[in-house]
């Protein structure tokens, strides 16, 4: 059953405190589009959707009053352990496009371990939030589905560590240029810049340092596909409704 905005109106001032918290929170906005949910969040939506990139990521943050700490490496909500991410499905239930993870630190990835990984950390547990996403449909009235939760299980865990631990690998050997998004089974590599100049510091041939583009690990619609199908068949907005 659809949950009416409008009893949600009562202005929340903490993020939320525990998992279910978080789930029915989240639910509550099941059925409703990007334009009733940027209404109660009091943004404008984007006048070229197109050009605005991570901003359904940034409207369900703020919905949710999520405040992703700038610099930190871990989840968005540090406290519970969980990260937030929002995803775009067809109508048939599918992942339009890879899902941003965070950034390769390039230049400090011989001082890490999969254990330690941003990856690994903000995948440990993750808050799926489907979006509707039918091109024949205005960006305004898309609707967000019922989020889920989901953890990797241990075959999930050994395949993002393997493609982290070959990316790892590969950069330590001074082979940053051959990072491409052909790279990976669950991880794919994909730059990440704010505009064609920027650069990073990374190792390059004969231990001597090289400056690169920025580089980021995302998640492969692949394997976004089989967590939507395995943990929550009725995730497609269409069935939320």
């Amino acid at each position: 059953m659809r949950v009416h905005l409008d009893r949600m109106h009562a202005p929340r001032v903490e993020t939320p405190r525990s998992e279910a918290e978080l789930l029915s929170r989240t639910r509550a906005f099941a059925g409703s589009t990007l334009a009733e949910v940027a209404r109660l969040a009091g943004v404008a939506l984007p006048i070229e959707p197109a050009r605005a990139k991570g901003f359904i990521g940034t409207l369900v943050e703020r919905a949710l009053f999520i405040s992703p700490k700038p610099g930190v490496a871990g989840p968005d909500l540090v406290e519970l352990g969980i990260e937030v991410k929002t995803i775009p499905l067809a109508i048939d239930g599918q992942p339009r496009e890879s899902t941003f993870v965070c950034t390769i630190p390039l230049g400090r990835l011989e001082r890490e371990s999969w254990e330690t990984s941003a990856v690994r950390k903000k995948l440990a547990r993750v808050l799926w939030v489907p979006i509707e996403h039918d091109r024949a449909l205005p960006f305004a009235a898309r609707r967000l589905g019922a989020a889920f939760l989901w953890s990797p299980d241990a075959a999930e865990e050994a395949t993002l560590r393997a493609d982290w631990e070959a990316v790892q690998s590969l950069v330590l050997r001074g082979g940053v240029d051959g990072l491409d998004a052909r790279l990976g089974s669950a991880l794919q590599v994909r730059p990440k810049a704010r505009h064609g100049g920027m650069r990073v510091r990374a190792p390059g041939e004969d231990e001597v340092p090289t400056s690169t583009m920025p580089r980021g690990f995302y998640l492969r619609a692949t394997f976004t596909a089989t967590i939507v199908r395995a943990c929550y068949p009725g995730a497609c907005p269409q069935g939320a409704v």
